[in-house]
């Protein structure tokens, strides 16, 4: 049977995580109910733990686990964060339910600081279930147009993405991918971490590398990409 709980990868964000200790800020992207964040706080016990999070219930769990939270869209609103006022950001299952990947790397690289840490996981389009579902013409499991999701990555998609708009500025550090459909968890564990470009999700570790000066909203502008992005109001 398949355990979908290994979806989140949460031993490669532990991992990843460890790798990037010490560190004092960090922020959670669509918190939940707070996994990645208690976790953070369980491998660097000083941090200050940051969730945004704009689903009431999920906000109240938060807090009620001492964590400091914001509700806002993050596709539209501004990061509450001054720059270069965080250590670790964190985006696990968040870009696959988002259209405004500019804004939001945007708001990501302008308050992290220079040397931190983006942590993210993404569903794998190119996971071995999705080649064998498109090999006989049937579309993939993360990109349903009847679903919540609204983007589909793989490994180098995810890494052109953040240097189309801010080149050289995220450094890859770690990577590694988690579950593998369909065999359950005692043949899904070593299969993903044989093919992780294979697996059901895929976990990328990426360093802040140079300063940011709003290079991703001039991107889509600069392309002349024929989609509306928001790149802030004039």
């Amino acid at each position: 049977m398949i355990d979908r709980t290994l979806n989140y990868g949460r031993h490669h964000m532990e991992r990843f995580l460890r790798a990037a200790s010490p560190y004092q800020k960090v922020l959670d992207i669509g918190a939940g109910h707070g996994d990645d964040l208690l976790m953070a706080g369980s491998v660097h016990p000083s941090a200050q733990l940051i969730g945004i999070e704009p689903y009431v219930p999920h906000a109240a769990e938060l807090k009620s686990k001492g964590i400091q939270v914001h509700s806002l869209n993050i596709e539209r609103d501004v990061f509450p964060f001054r720059e270069g006022d965080l250590d670790i950001v964190m985006a696990n299952q968040i870009f696959e339910h988002t259209k405004e990947v500019f804004w939001i790397l945007d708001q990501i690289s302008r308050a992290l600081k220079g040397g931190g840490h983006l942590l993210i996981g993404v569903p794998n389009l190119a996971a071995l279930h999705n080649r064998i579902l498109l090999a006989v013409g049937m579309q993939p499991s993360p990109l349903k147009n009847n679903s919540a999701h609204v983007r589909g990555f793989t490994k180098g998609d995810m890494i052109r993405l953040l240097n189309s708009g801010f080149p050289g500025g995220f450094a890859l550090k770690g990577f590694g991918g988690s579950n593998f459909y369909p065999f359950p968890p005692p043949l899904a564990r070593p299969l993903a971490a044989a093919l992780p470009s294979m697996a059901w999700g895929i976990f990328f570790h990426f360093q802040k590398a140079r300063p940011y000066s709003g290079e991703y909203l001039r991107y889509p502008i600069q392309e002349q990409l024929e989609t509306n992005f928001f790149v802030g109001t004039r």
